[in-house]
This record gives structure tokens, sequence and C-alpha cells, in this order.
């Protein structure tokens, strides 16, 4: 009995170890990614606004990721939903980037999907302007409020307008929202995320969920 209590007390230890290492690289990568980003308002690469028309804004029914891709593929003249998409699989498997990812390269192959996590603000918003530049919406993670809850949430981008502090985003919520570049990145860092349960910081911590994490999409030659 001794050595199982022994056993499971360094388990215990070794868990505690790795959770603790885990937060503190955390709070580091957060700190990197939340650089100074005000010189996006005087760089001349940003004085045209960009907008992706012709999306069309849908409610989601089963899940975020899901009614992303249904909004990209009507978009691109296609007839995904996300029905079609639960009734293939018989669940959810767009719980996270990398596999949002690989559902876009599977679902979309005439495009290329790459995933960009941690970017720091000016990199998050010099990806996001180079995509939207070439007529092509950009999806992404953030925090969003679902009534008066925050909730991890995809959606997707289709405007940039820089000089006047705007962006807008179709959020699978059911509405298109304008918001102010300062919003938009406080929610894709998630700092906007006001009391975060303890579950959702670990996902964090251990890599299940990223922080300033956008794909860009791109056509193949």
């Amino acid at each position: 009995m001794k050595k199982v209590v022994q056993c499971l007390a360094a388990i215990l230890i070794v868990v505690v170890v790795f959770l603790a290492g885990a937060f503190i690289r955390l709070g580091i990568r957060t700190n990197n990614i939340l650089e100074d980003y005000s010189s996006i308002y005087v760089n001349t690469k940003y004085n045209r606004p960009v907008y992706i028309e012709g999306i069309d804004v849908i409610t989601q029914k089963i899940s975020c990721g899901y009614a992303c891709i249904e909004m990209f593929s009507k978009w691109d003249g296609g007839d995904i939903t996300e029905e079609t998409l639960f009734n293939e699989y018989g669940k959810v498997v767009t719980s996270n980037g990398p596999k949002f990812a690989e559902e876009m390269n599977k679902r979309f192959p005439g495009y290329t999907t790459t995933i960009h996590r941690y970017l720091t603000n000016t990199e998050l918003i010099e990806a996001a302007y180079e995509t939207l530049s070439e007529g092509i919406p950009v999806p992404f993670e953030w925090a969003a409020k679902y009534g008066d809850d925050w909730t991890l949430h995809y959606s997707l981008l289709i405007g940039m307008d820089i000089q006047n502090d705007n962006i807008t985003v179709a959020n699978p919520y059911g509405y298109i929202e304008e918001i102010s570049v300062e919003e938009f990145l406080e929610r894709t860092s998630f700092e906007a995320y006001d009391n975060m349960p303890f579950y959702f910081k670990m996902a964090f911590a251990i890599d299940l969920f990223d922080k300033n994490t956008i794909f860009t999409v791109r056509k193949n030659n």
C-alpha cells in the first residue's frame, strides 16, 4: 500500500510540474503576441480598405467550425452545409485549429489553408490583410459572446479598414460585427475573455487551443 501511495504521489508531482511549466510557457507566449501595433496606422500598405463581397451570414445550428465552412463554401459557389458535414462524420471534427485547417483543405482542394498560431498583433494584421487583398475571406479563432457568456469561436474576417479603425467579421451566431482593431486583437488574444474557466486556461496551456490564430487561404496554381 505504501508503494502505491508513493507512486501516486510521484505521478501527482510530475503532473503539477508539467502544468506549472505549461502555464509559464503560455504566459511567455501571450506576452510575446501582445506587442505594440500602433505602426499599422501609419503604414501606407494599409491605406486601402479591403472587403469581401458575397458572404452569406448564417446562424449556426451545429458548430461554429462547420458554419464557417458552410459560409466559405457558399461564397465559393459550393453547397457544403453544417448538416452534410455532421451527417458524414456523425460528430464535430473541427474542435481545434489543426483539425479545422485539415477539414478546410479536404473540402476546398482548389485552395491551400494554412494555420498560423500565436502571431504577434502586427503579424496577424498583416497576414489577414494580405489574404483579404487577394479577395479571400479569412477564418480565425477568437473569443465571442453568446448572450452573456464568452465562448471560443470560429468566424470569418471579411473586411479591414485600418485607417478608419474598422474590422468586419461574419459571425456564425448570425450577424455581421464591425469592431475596432483594439477590440479585434483583444478577442483574438483572448484577453477579452473575462473570468475564463480554469479548464479553458489549461486547454490553452497544453496547446489544445491557441491565441492570435488565423487561417490563410490561398488559391492553388
